[in-house]
């Protein structure tokens, strides 16, 4: 006898599949002085939950299979591992002082912390939970430590120089240092990774990097205290936050000019794009909100109240 399709969806309903149902991702926000993280469904732009992660939530990112997100804890020095099926911090990992950025290579191995105070970058193995090795950085406060496409590289922005640093993954050592603008932050690698895109805060500038080289190629000019960047998964287009301005400016890989500028909530900060491209999410730090961009129409269509001082934004992709 042959099932009816409503009926094989009840049957797979019934079963435990209701995961295939629930397809939409959600986007996590770090509240950084409300201590948690506030969990927005990308299908509806709703919030749906919050949970605490720490005493001052900042980077994040989850393991390959989705199943746990790290976070960094600024005052606990730590990267907390959260259980995305409980939403409860299950175990951590000790980290130097002040934590920030928080990335994962593309294979899922490594770990890449940025670490402020200790001027370094600690690679920790997620397969044992434990730190495999560190890197101490040239440029001083590093706060974003970003995997090339490959994983061979890892670019570190530090906010207290005005250089990128280089790390080779594999002799685990600083490779070349790449000169910028004052105080870079926000990096992001286009999807055939052959460009990154630096945002530099006092210089109001985005560099545009050739990879194989390590060069820059192209300096554009940026809103005021530019700062959060990401690059659309079509690589035609990098978003860059800049904070006194209170928008994200829109750049065009091609000409790599600003073409548009969208304003948004109150000191515009790191950013995510959900995984088919469609939707920007902005954290305002000063305004407690997530703003919400439609990328084909670059126009805001809503802003999302949540914690105290959203640090960031993340989907897992």
């Amino acid at each position: 006898m042959m099932l009816r399709p409503f009926f094989i969806a009840l049957l797979l309903a019934g079963a435990g599949f209701s995961a295939v149902v629930q397809a939409a991702p959600f986007a996590y926000v770090a509240n950084e002085k409300s201590g948690n993280i506030t969990v927005i469904d990308v299908a509806n732009d709703t919030v749906v939950a919050t949970f605490p992660a720490g005493k001052r939530p900042r980077g994040m990112t989850a393991s390959r299979d989705g199943k746990q997100l790290y976070v960094s804890d600024q005052p606990a020095n730590a990267l907390q591992i959260v259980d995305l099926a409980s939403r409860k911090i299950t175990g951590k990992v000790d980290l130097g002082e002040s934590p920030e950025g928080v990335y994962r290579s593309p294979d899922g191995k490594l770990l890449a912390v940025a670490v402020e105070e200790d001027n370094s970058v600690h690679f920790i193995n997620t397969a044992t939970g434990k730190r495999d090795f560190q890197v101490k950085t040239e440029g001083e406060n590093p706060e974003h430590a970003v995997f090339s496409r490959d994983g061979k590289w890892v670019y570190v922005s530090a906010e207290e120089s005005e250089v990128v640093d280089v790390i080779d993954v594999a002799t685990r050592k600083v490779h070349t240092t790449i000169k910028v603008g004052k105080r870079p932050r926000g990096i992001g690698f286009t999807p055939d990774g052959k460009l990154a895109y630096i945002a530099c805060e006092l210089a109001n500038r985005v560099y545009a990097i050739d990879v194989s080289s390590h060069k820059v190629v192209a300096v554009i000019p940026a809103g005021v205290r530019s700062n959060g960047i990401r690059v659309h998964p079509n690589g035609k287009t990098v978003f860059v936050s800049n904070g006194a301005d209170g928008t994200v400016g829109v750049i065009d890989v091609a000409s790599n000019k600003i073409t548009k500028t969208i304003k948004v909530g109150d000191r515009p900060w790191n950013m995510a794009i959900s995984p088919d491209g469609a939707k920007l999410y902005v954290a305002n730090g000063r305004s407690n909100s997530v703003s919400v961009i439609d990328t084909a129409k670059l126009e805001k269509t809503t802003d999302i109240t949540v914690g105290d001082t959203p640090w960031g934004v993340y989907i897992p992709d």
